[in-house]
């Protein structure tokens, strides 16, 4: 089976409840990248859960990303990171990291910025956000378009971002993204609990 989520954390993870979850998620088989994205925490609170979450993700088979942080990736031993435009940049990621690990980068609506990614080295781009999402409150709109444009002409794994779900996520798919990222679908989601909501995806 082929494996197509991006999974990223929830903003806040608190207590025991997240880390069951997150293995019995993982344990579906559906997801390829798990991405640790907290962005109000320090350095050794984030370390301290990083190391809970490796356990988990090696486990499970799971490449293991940090968000904004390649520090902290290097010193826990993550498969890699995941940079912003307004991250650190990605040059000085590599140098931390070295050229073995994953670096993905954000390209909102940019084929100018996926062909820079593309020139420096990047393992994935990520574009977005092509629904309304309470995750990523973001200026950036993007469409089908940039996705079909990428998979013709740069060649190179994409992430779509962005109020993804499991009524819209084929259509993603279909246009040509290799990646759907997804995180309150399933992580806040009303109706359904994790492994359910991630279940939807078929």
């Amino acid at each position: 089976m082929k494996r197509y989520i991006y999974l990223l954390s929830p903003e806040k993870i608190k207590g025991v409840s997240f880390y069951n979850n997150l293995n019995k998620v993982l344990k579906t088989n559906k997801v390829k990248y798990f991405q640790l994205r907290l962005k109000k925490i320090s350095t050794v609170e984030m370390l301290k859960i990083s190391k809970k979450v490796k356990k988990i993700v090696i486990k499970n088979n799971v490449k293991f990303l940090v968000n904004d942080k390649p520090l902290v990736a290097k010193l826990i031993g993550a498969d890699g990171c995941h940079v912003g435009q307004k991250d650190m940049n990605f040059i000085n990621a590599r140098k931390i990291l070295g050229n073995h690990k994953i670096i993905g980068m954000t390209c909102h609506n940019s084929k100018k910025l996926a062909i820079k990614a593309k020139k420096y080295g990047a393992d994935y781009i990520a574009f977005g956000s092509f629904f309304k999402s309470p995750t990523k409150k973001t200026a950036f709109k993007a469409n089908l378009d940039i996705l079909r444009w990428a998979k013709k002409k740069i060649n190179m794994p994409t992430v779509a971002i962005g109020g993804i779900n499991s009524s819209n996520y084929k259509k993603i798919l279909s246009n040509g993204a290799n990646l759907i990222a997804c995180s309150n679908y399933v992580w806040n989601n009303k109706k359904l609990d994790p492994v359910s909501a991630i279940n939807k995806f078929k």
